[in-house]
């Protein structure tokens, strides 16, 4: 195998709070396994099933490992298809044992089951370089504040005030991305009706918008007067990564999600955030348009 074609196992990361624990995300640690563990299948010509017959796995099992269907990749299954596939050079060998041993360790998020689920939209937010997202009726995730935050988590229609204070409290958590050295760069374009819904004791959550932009982090408003526009069916964000794939993350409900990673899909929500984008105000007027709608509710 060429240089090129090495497993990249990335630079060590830390914990948003401040603990040495995390390689990168493991989440996209697992999504990187799973894609060279095909990778390396279709370049030894094995079918799935020809592959799993020679390492002895169940029926089913190599098929889940390749669509990331695991939870803690097995650093023995990995070597049994480093067998199969001929991979005998040591460092090689190495470098996918590192990443599958990467993939088994924990993100901040598993603190936060209880509110985040598996969390594998945060994993993959975590090791983002560039975020570009849409947002038809909520301020995105990572430009809330916790009043907005709050509103919204009650807005769902949850009571118990301790899961509202753990949901507000992961939400912040994952907000510390972008005070990184390394933040991702952030281009959010947002519907004029996101902003409507906002109410005067929620009007610091406009401030905010204002505030936080900078080279890195842009906001663009879709304003009403433009009418109907290509993402009014509903927001989704498109995830770029230095050393993997493109994905496209569609929050479908209040705890379901769903994760486009065929290049077709993505290059379509791409051309569909495109002309949105194209659509919306510059972000000099978009800035000037969120002051005027914070006068009027204050």
């Amino acid at each position: 195998m060429s240089d090129s074609q090495q497993p990249v196992i990335g630079s060590e990361g830390t914990d948003p709070r401040g603990d040495d624990t995390v390689a990168g995300s493991p989440t996209v640690r697992r999504r990187r396994l799973a894609r060279k563990l095909r990778e390396l299948r279709e370049a030894a010509g094995l079918t799935s099933d020809a592959a799993t017959k020679k390492a002895g796995f169940s029926r089913g099992k190599l098929t889940r490992m390749e669509r990331n269907e695991w939870v803690l990749p097995a650093p023995g299954d990995i070597e049994k298809l480093l067998d199969v596939y001929g991979v005998d050079d040591p460092a090689e060998r190495g470098a996918y044992i590192a990443l599958a041993e990467q993939s088994r360790l924990k993100g901040w998020w598993v603190g936060y089951q209880d509110v985040l689920g598996k969390g594998a939209y945060v994993g993959l937010e975590a090791e983002a370089s560039t975020i570009r997202t849409v947002e038809t009726l909520l301020i995105p995730g990572l430009l809330q504040t916790e009043s907005y935050a709050r509103a919204v988590i009650r807005g769902h229609g949850i009571t118990d005030e301790e899961v509202v204070a753990r949901s507000v409290e992961a939400r912040m958590i994952r907000k510390q991305i972008l005070a990184r050295p390394d933040a991702p760069k952030v281009w959010a374009v947002v519907d004029e009706s996101a902003l409507r819904k906002i109410t005067p004791d929620l009007a610091d959550q406009l401030q905010y918008l204002i505030d936080v932009q900078r080279p890195n982090l842009r906001v663009q408003i879709l304003p009403d007067r433009l009418g109907p526009h290509a993402v009014m069916p509903g927001g989704f964000t498109i995830l770029d990564f230095p050393e993997d794939p493109s994905c496209v993350y569609l929050e479908t409900s209040g705890v379901n999600t769903l994760f486009l990673e065929e290049v077709d899909d993505v290059r379509q929500h791409e051309l569909m955030y495109d002309y949105a984008q194209a659509s919306a105000l510059s972000v000099d007027d978009s800035r000037r348009f969120i002051t005027e709608v914070l006068e009027s509710v204050t």
